[in-house]
């Protein structure tokens, strides 16, 4: 946790945690205020087929609804 008199004084350092992965608390006082993160830390890289043989689905899931399924959700 840095102080914002620290963070003021080493915002490149702290910059270059951010964009290594690592949180950046910054406090006023003691009191944390804020949190210095890398815009792409959040971010992950699509891999293809990664929930293959995760998702199911029955048969019927894409058959078109019954009236009395529209109904329950009040469409007419």
């Amino acid at each position: 946790m840095y102080t914002v008199h620290q963070a003021k004084t080493n915002l490149s350092k702290l910059l270059r945690k951010a964009a290594r992965g690592e949180e950046v608390i910054i406090a006023r006082g003691k009191k944390p205020v804020a949190k210095l993160v890398a815009l792409s830390a959040g971010t992950k890289k699509r891999i293809p087929g990664r929930l293959k043989g995760k998702v199911w689905y029955t048969p019927d899931a894409f058959d078109p609804l019954t009236k009395e399924e529209l109904s329950e959700w009040g469409i007419k």
